[in-house]
């Protein structure tokens, strides 16, 4: 079994990232490339893509709506609470899909491997790692499925060094659907809203600098660009 060891709520980044690649690209390297960006090898669109996944984080984490469900989470999980909204707000995406997009999943999911194996000799090694484990097993076309959410938090378990209690999170995490089905359909139209007017300010970059360019290989330094 291939084991992803890295961030998986790829899902909602994607689709916050709207059609355009080049953004797309850079929303999925956001978990992967840290530090400054302004002065890399990534277009424009790649950067701006970058620094939206950044900035969603941020709102994410500051937004009331999700202080109250972290505090749904009992010790030891609160610690990870983060983690599990995370991937389970994917997962009801994904139970969702046709509500917020017109391409279905199966197609959207083959246009974001395509995506990846165009650039994937020059991918940054955590996003190289994801490529590899969605080619295998199309995760993000099925984080609908139980046995898939599962699969991804015993996966994400293993990034830590010490013992953590993400493989025995999913029954939490489904005593508390409804709640977070609630929280769900009240923070992704304004997660949406901002994302778009963020975007518009960013906007417009030129025609020919939307097209994705190879991440640069060398790893950059830790900093803030956000």
């Amino acid at each position: 079994m291939i084991t992803y060891l890295s961030n998986m709520n790829h899902l909602a980044h994607l689709l916050l990232a709207g059609d355009d690649q080049a953004l797309q690209l850079g929303a999925m390297l956001g978990d992967h490339v840290r530090g400054d960006v302004s002065a890399s090898g990534f277009t424009a669109a790649v950067r701006c893509g970058i620094r939206l996944h950044r900035k969603i984080d941020i709102w994410t984490d500051h937004n009331p709506l999700i202080s109250s469900a972290r505090a749904l989470f009992p010790v030891p999980y609160r610690r990870y609470a983060g983690i599990l909204l995370d991937v389970y707000f994917d997962h009801l995406l994904s139970r969702q899909w046709a509500a917020h997009s017109a391409l279905s999943l199966a197609a959207f999911n083959s246009r974001t491997l395509a995506m990846l194996k165009q650039h994937q000799a020059s991918l940054p090694s955590g996003l190289l790692q994801f490529y590899r484990f969605a080619k295998a097993t199309n995760v993000l076309a099925r984080y609908g499925e139980t046995a898939m959410l599962q699969q991804v938090f015993v996966g994400i378990s293993q990034r830590f060094r010490h013992v953590n209690p993400l493989p025995s999170a999913l029954p939490l995490l489904q005593q508390h659907d409804v709640r977070l089905q609630q929280t769900f359909a009240q923070f992704w139209p304004h997660l949406q809203q901002t994302s778009q007017h963020w975007l518009a300010e960013q906007m417009p970059i030129s025609a020919a600098d939307r097209h994705a360019a190879p991440p640069p290989r060398s790893p950059m330094k830790p900093g803030s660009d956000r």
